[in-house]
C-alpha cells in the first residue's frame, strides 16, 4: 500500500511536467529538449520567493503561470516559427526545432547556474500525513491534489471550449485545421505558452519534496517524452495515466530494488513502448 500511495502521488506531479510538453509537442509539433529546464526555472522561483520573501510555493505557482506564458509565446513567435514557416515537411521542422531547444536548454542552464549555482532545496508542509493506514509528506499531497486540479482544468478546457477544440482540431491535422478557418500558428503558439505555463507551475510545485539544481532538468525531460509516447502524443488523458504508471514503476523499483535504477526502468518502459507500441496507449496508428 505504501508503494501504491507513493507511486501515484509522484505520477500525479509527473503528469504536469509531461501534460505541458504534450501540449508543445502534440500540438505545435516543437519537440522542446528545453521543457525540463523550463521546470526548473519554476522551482527555482518558488525557492527564491520562499526562501525570500516566505511566499507560498503555491501562490508561487500561480503568478508565475502568466509570466511562463508570456515568456514561451515570445519563444515561439520570434525563434520556434520561423522555423515552422521554413520547413517544408514535418520531418524537417521535428530536427529544426529538436536542434534550436537543444541549444536553449544550454542557454537557460548557464543563466540558472550564473543566478545559483548550487542545488536549492526547503522544507515546505513536510510534515507526515496519513492516508489509508500509509504515511506520506503533506507537501507530497498537496502537489498531488493541485496536480489533479490543474489537469482536470486543462482536460475539461480542451474538450469542452471553442479555443480548446480548435487546439485539439491542430493536433489531429494543421492542414485540416486550416482548411476550417483556425489560425494555425495563433493556435500553436496558445498551446506552446500554455504547455509552458503548466510545466513552470509544475517545477513550482516539485520543488516542494525534490531537490532541484540548473543541470537536472534533461532527466525531467527525458521523463515527459517517455510520458507522452506511453499515453500517445498529443492526448492528455494518455498522458495523466502514462505518469501514474511511471510514478508506480519507478516507487516499486526504488523501494523493491535500488533507488539508482529507477532510470533504468523508465528507459526499459520507454523501449518497450518503441518497440511493441509505437503509438501509445491511446494513440492511434497512422
Amino acid at each position: 500500500m505504501d508503494i501504491l500511495i507513493s507511486g501515484l502521488l509522484l505520477g500525479g506531479t509527473y503528469a504536469l511536467m509531461a501534460m505541458g510538453l504534450n501540449l508543445q509537442y502534440g500540438v505545435a509539433r516543437i519537440m522542446n529538449l528545453a521543457n525540463g529546464e523550463m521546470l526548473v526555472l519554476g522551482g527555482l522561483a518558488a525557492f527564491w520567493l520562499f526562501t525570500v520573501s516566505a511566499l507560498s510555493p503555491i501562490l508561487t505557482a500561480v503568478i508565475i503561470a502568466p509570466l511562463a506564458f508570456a515568456g514561451n509565446w515570445l519563444l515561439y513567435r520570434y525563434l520556434l516559427l520561423p522555423l515552422v514557416r521554413r520547413a517544408k515537411t514535418q520531418g524537417q521542422l521535428e530536427v529544426d526545432s529538436i536542434l534550436a531547444t537543444f541549444g536553449m536548454s544550454f542557454a537557460l542552464v548557464g543563466i540558472m547556474v550564473s543566478l545559483h549555482g548550487e542545488y536549492f532545496t526547503y522544507s515546505y508542509l513536510a510534515t507526515p500525513f496519513s492516508v489509508l493506514g500509509s504515511t506520506v509528506a503533506l507537501n507530497r499531497l498537496v502537489a498531488f491534489g493541485l496536480a489533479v486540479l490543474i489537469g482536470g482544468a486543462l482536460y475539461y478546457w480542451l474538450n469542452h471550449t471553442y479555443k480548446g477544440t480548435a487546439v485539439r482540431a491542430v493536433s489531429v491535422s494543421t492542414e485540416a485545421a486550416g482548411l476550417v478557418g483556425i489560425n494555425v500558428d495563433k493556435v500553436s503558439a496558445l498551446a506552446f505558452a500554455l504547455g509552458g505555463a503548466v510545466t513552470a507551475m509544475g517545477g513550482a510545485l516539485i520543488s516542494t519534496f525534490i531537490t532541484l539544481d540548473a543541470s537536472v532538468g534533461v532527466i525531467f525531460t527525458m521523463k515527459a517524452l517517455i510520458i507522452i509516447i506511453m499515453g500517445g502524443v498529443g492526448d492528455i488523458r494518455g498522458a495523466i495515466i502514462a505518469a501514474l504508471i511511471l510514478g508506480l514503476v519507478e516507487t516499486t523499483v526504488a523501494t523493491v530494488v535500488d533507488p539508482g535504477l529507477t532510470l533504468v526502468a523508465a528507459y526499459v518502459i520507454f523501449l518497450g513502448i518503441l518497440l511493441f507500441r509505437p503509438q501509445g496507449l491511446f494513440g492511434r496508428r497512422a
